[in-house]
């Protein structure tokens, strides 16, 4: 235990701190609300009796939903999305009983919906701070957890490296436990047999024992789960997965049963919530900021060449389902009757305007009222023609883990330069890329990018 220089145990204080500066981020967003609406850094009675309401239901349910549990390592945006939860929920529990008891009225509501959306800011950087500044204080040595590693092969090496280039984790590895010898500066405490005796001979030495054992050693790690019974340690196994194509992959529990998921959607649950949310509000305001240049590209359309304004093509998208995808004709009409093939976009015949908004990507715009229908997002991988799909699925790995989500009208390759002609297994690596990390800031960040590099590009033909 002599590693730890300070701060260890104080979990308890930690999570003080945690408290008090959420509720701090609660008051102080009423109080820019009421400035923002009201003009004056004043709460009224009413709006001071609600506020108390929600600090109640904060002190009772943010810890339940989990704000208040370790994140030590883990994705920044799971912990603003457990935060955006968390506050939703208090404030509609307390805007509810407010006007339940009379202390609102209809006229508060610009109020409350400004108090929402300063508050949900607040918190978030509120929480960034306050883990920022516990990375900071982990990268210098304090507030550390001890651990011992089970393992001596590449899997082992593997993590022991992953936890020493990670510093702001918090993680010290004492030593690691196997019959090999390691080619690391690593002290070797035993034989996987030794590893009983060491714990009972040194209690408290560890918090954690992580064992880095494949999958295919399943008995030896049911041996050293054993050994580990009479100790208080928490146990964590880490498996191998070498040669498996992991999207989303993670431990859940079916029926009573622990499941690992190799390969899963991040669409589902509280996430498919945000991302219809997010694609139909954005989408509806976007259509209607944007309805007078697609009157105007509709009239040039038409003006351009004879035929329809719109072009609707079969493309793949969410679970391999087909769907019709809409773009403003930019090809005279009858152009692909002999056929299609993939690439070469330069040299397909195009109208005079239809070159313009191919080039600008203006030609896309109308997929936006797919994105209303919910055929598409507005952020993730592009969709491909049905007949493209059937060809590439076999030739490009990974190919269809990209339809785990709904296409999008822009996305992570497309923002990296790769699009039209471009490598189709770097697009692959891309969309792969966005679904496992995806989130609500990375959209919004892909987005903004869009707005910067997204429409003009060389390869958009």
């Amino acid at each position: 235990m002599g590693y730890n220089k300070g701060l260890h145990g104080y979990q308890s204080a930690l999570i003080r701190i945690h408290q008090i500066s959420d509720w701090i981020s609660i008051a102080l967003a009423a109080y820019l609300a009421s400035y923002y609406v009201t003009g004056q850094f004043s709460l009224s009675a009413s709006t001071t009796a609600t506020g108390l309401i929600m600090l109640l239901f904060a002190v009772f349910l943010f810890r339940p939903i989990g704000m208040y549990r370790p994140w030590r390592g883990e994705k920044k945006s799971r912990e603003l999305a457990t935060m955006l939860v968390a506050w939703s929920t208090v404030f509609i529990l307390g805007v509810v009983a407010s006007y339940a008891i009379g202390l609102l009225a209809a006229k508060d509501r610009e109020l409350l919906i400004c108090w929402f959306v300063i508050g949900s800011v607040a918190c978030s950087i509120n929480r960034l701070v306050v883990r920022i500044a516990l990375n900071w204080v982990r990268e210098r040595g304090y507030n550390i957890k001890e651990i011992i590693i089970v393992g001596d092969d590449e899997i082992t090496q593997a993590v022991i490296r992953r936890i020493r280039q990670s510093k702001w984790t918090g993680y010290r590895v004492i030593g690691y436990f196997g019959d090999d010898d390691l080619d690391m500066p690593v002290k070797r405490l035993g034989s996987y047999n030794d590893l009983k005796e060491y714990m009972e001979a040194h209690p408290g030495i560890a918090e954690q024992v992580w064992i880095a054992l494949p999958l295919s050693d399943a008995l030896v790690v049911q041996e050293i789960a054993a050994q580990l019974e009479l100790t208080t340690v928490d146990i964590r196994y880490i498996p191998g997965f070498d040669g498996f194509n992991l999207i989303n992959h993670s431990v859940s529990m079916v029926s009573g049963m622990p499941v690992v998921n190799l390969s899963s959607s991040p669409m589902y649950g509280f996430n498919r919530i945000i991302k219809a949310v997010e694609d139909r509000v954005l989408a509806f305001m976007i259509l209607l900021m944007i309805s007078p240049i697609m009157l105007a590209l509709a009239i040039g359309v038409k003006l351009s060449s004879p035929g329809p304004i719109f072009y609707r093509q079969e493309r793949v998208g969410w679970n391999g389902n087909p769907f019709y995808m809409l773009k403003f004709r930019s090809m005279p009409v009858n152009t692909e009757v002999n056929g299609v093939q993939w690439g070469n976009a330069k040299s397909k015949a195009n109208t005079r305007f239809g070159k313009f908004i191919r080039a600008t990507s203006l030609d896309e715009l109308p997929q936006f009222i797919n994105v209303l229908l919910g055929d598409m997002s507005i952020v993730g991988p592009r969709p491909e023609r049905t007949v493209f799909v059937e060809e590439f699925k076999t030739q490009i790995p990974g190919y269809m883990k990209k339809h785990m989500v709904k296409a999008g009208i822009t996305g992570w390759a497309q923002i990296n330069g790769w699009r039209g002609d471009t490598d189709l297994n770097k697009r692959i690596e891309c969309d792969l890329e966005y679904i496992e990390n995806w989130s609500l800031v990375l959209d919004l960040k892909i987005i903004f990018l869009t707005l910067f590099k997204g429409f003009v590009h060389k390869n958009a033909a």
